[in-house]
């Protein structure tokens, strides 16, 4: 059997498979499903077509009339996402007792591959331009949810939900926006019974409240900076709401969800010796996954833009 040009190692592979970031949020926001190949196919659905109501009376001798679902299907393709640390033997030889630099490569790159993820996932889910023109809403002024005396977010929040041909069960927030709503005065008295004048609610009870299967809170953090330049750290999900109906037992080919993860294969990761890397050589240690995100029925979710100054 011939040799892989970069070997899989089973053990940093048993790592990058196991690691997560609490903070990231893209893997319950646009969950993940397994593709056979890179390129795959999956099905945009015509939402009319659940809500057309066809003449459904037979007659005595007559034959039912007769009905078809269709589906457009679409061609994609996952991309490679991956990189490089190069380990120096020095740093391997010295390493403290229970340290295994090797390791902690490969989960620090998984750590940088998850980021890019959560930006490009935010980078969908939060874009106006991912929603149909009735499916949106920007808020501005007294509205905003950061005036805790003059605006409405229950009235907005379930006036959108009721709005939706297919009401969402999820929401998607970011974490300054999360933080105004969970302490506004309406919110507070709502689920506490008092007069919100002070208090705040959990994420939990702001769920029951609207009837919501679970609230996707973004707290992860962004170096926006070019290499080279000070830190500028920002927040990955910005100041908005995505109300989205979300299927987790939907795939690329079947039930219906505002959007999935296509992954093909699982996370991998191995290491090379590389005697080009200091006096004695090191290890190259990589790691990454292929993934594509798909919005595959963006009439499932609703955006509400700028729900705080």
């Amino acid at each position: 059997m011939p040799k892989a040009p970069f070997p899989i190692d089973p053990v940093l592979m048993a790592i990058v498979i196991a690691f997560t970031n609490a903070d990231m949020i893209a893997d319950e926001v646009l969950p993940r499903v397994p593709v056979g190949k890179q390129e795959f196919k999956y099905l945009k659905h015509a939402m009319e077509e659940g809500f057309t109501v066809p003449d459904t009376m037979v007659g005595r001798k007559s034959q039912p009339n007769q009905v078809e679902f269709s589906a457009t299907e679409e061609t994609g393709s996952t991309v490679d996402y991956g990189l490089d640390d190069s380990i120096p033997q020095v740093d391997i030889d010295n390493a403290p007792p229970n340290y295994d630099p090797v390791g902690r490569a490969s989960e620090g790159i998984m750590n940088l591959v998850e980021l890019d993820r959560e930006v490009r996932v935010a980078g969908t889910v939060f874009n106006a331009d991912t929603y149909g023109s009735a499916n949106k809403v920007t808020l501005t002024g007294t509205d905003q949810f950061s005036d805790f005396a003059n605006s409405d977010p229950i009235g907005v929040i379930t006036g959108a939900l009721d709005s939706m041909i297919m009401r969402a069960n999820v929401m998607t927030i970011g974490r300054p926006a999360f933080s105004k709503l969970s302490m506004h005065p309406q919110i507070v008295k709502a689920v506490h019974g008092n007069s919100g004048d002070s208090g705040i609610a959990n994420r939990r009870q702001i769920a029951d409240l609207l009837e919501l299967d679970d609230i996707l809170v973004g707290s992860a953090w962004v170096n926006t900076a070019r290499k080279g330049q000070a830190i500028n750290l920002a927040r990955t999900w910005g100041k908005h709401i995505a109300l989205l109906h979300r299927n987790k037992t939907a795939d690329t080919r079947s039930g219906v969800t505002f959007g999935v993860t296509a992954q093909f294969g699982t996370r991998i990761a191995g290491a090379i010796d590389d005697k080009d890397i200091g006096l004695r050589g090191g290890k190259r240690v990589r790691a990454g996954e292929s993934v594509q995100e798909v919005i595959t029925a963006a009439d499932l979710g609703y955006f509400i833009k700028d729900v705080v100054a």
